[in-house]
């Protein structure tokens, strides 16, 4: 095992359920994750904008970035980094897809609120 903080695969919800061009937002072991359908897949970031507190799961997709429901800022959904009005990169998650249920990887032992 390696050392560090070690990561735990949680269930989402149901692949089918994120949409192409609608971010879906998710709590999961009180980590507030959006997932994104873009054409390479099912991808996954940290929910709550690195500039200002608002949802990104509320914000708008434009091509492969998403853009704050609240000051605009706009990040790469794939690498999380900032493109806009923040100074901040995203949290991203590892996703994948058995069957129809869709995973995250987040870290382990976080508390629930």
């Amino acid at each position: 095992m390696e050392h560090g903080a070690s990561k735990q695969w949680v269930r989402a919800c149901a692949a089918s359920e994120v949409k192409k061009g609608e971010p879906k937002g998710v709590k999961l072991a009180g980590i507030p994750i959006a997932l994104y359908r873009l054409d390479d897949g099912i991808h996954a970031t940290h929910d709550v904008c690195t500039h200002a507190y608002a949802l990104l799961s509320d914000g708008y997709i434009e091509g492969e970035a998403v853009e704050c429901p609240l000051h605009g800022a706009m990040f790469d959904i794939r690498s999380g980094k900032c493109l806009a009005v923040a100074n901040v990169d995203l949290a991203t998650y590892a996703v994948r897809v058995e069957d129809d249920a869709l995973l995250v990887e987040i870290p382990q032992g976080v508390a629930e609120p």
